[in-house]
């Protein structure tokens, strides 16, 4: 089943008859826990430059769940991800570890050419979602519940955060693993769908399967 395009946004070109190639686009991610960790893997080969987000640390109980590993362990999850993947593939990425707040939001987030929500707290969410609407800036949204029944990989404006103030921790114990690797895969294909092509889909998921919408 194929799912129709929700709202095309504009997709930058290279100029007709230009010698000269245009600079990577920019892609800021933000959160790189069960999610975001696993949608980096995946994008990794995208023609990009990459900003990655996350204040956190790397935990022994973060490993069973996420793209991390006991190397990372106490380190800072951005940079963590960047050596990791530095060292693996010879990605290079600009890791922040720093809390995304009001205070940095503008230059946190400055010049993206799409932003990719994987954050697990609603007011962060919320502060996104006001930066990219303020700035017409794609946005990307995935979301997992924390007893892995459920999920939602969804551009924004369709998609609501859940209420609630405190982030919950996602399928720590790594038994919900194969359905956050299906999450973070559609969220990475639908990603570089929008990069190849600028067309927009969102979808529903759970462990039985997949609702476009």
């Amino acid at each position: 089943m194929r799912c129709p395009t929700t709202g095309s946004s504009s997709v930058p070109r290279r100029r007709s008859g230009s010698s000269v190639a245009e600079a990577p686009r920019k892609v800021v991610l933000v959160g790189v826990g069960a999610l975001g960790s696993h949608v980096l893997l995946f994008g990794r080969n995208w023609p990009v430059r990459f900003t990655v987000i996350d204040f956190d640390r790397v935990e022994q109980k973060n490993v069973m769940a996420q793209f991390h590993s006991k190397m990372g362990v106490g380190r800072n999850k951005a940079s963590a991800m960047q050596q990791a993947l530095q060292g693996l593939y010879g990605l290079r990425i600009e890791a922040v570890p720093h809390r995304l707040v009001e205070d940095n939001v503008q230059t946190l987030l400055s010049g993206a050419d799409l932003v990719l929500d994987c954050v697990d707290n609603a007011p962060t969410r919320d502060l996104i979602q006001q930066h990219v609407r303020a700035h017409d800036i794609p946005c990307l949204h995935g979301a997992i519940a924390a007893d892995g029944s459920y999920a939602r990989v969804m551009w924004d404006p369709q998609f609501t955060a859940d209420d609630g103030s405190k982030g919950v921790a996602t399928c720590e114990d790594g038994e919900h693993l194969p359905f956050i690797a299906l999450v973070s895969g559609r969220m990475a294909m639908t990603a570089q769908t929008w990069l190849q092509t600028g067309r927009q889909r969102s979808c529903h998921l759970h462990p039985g399967g997949i609702v476009e919408i």
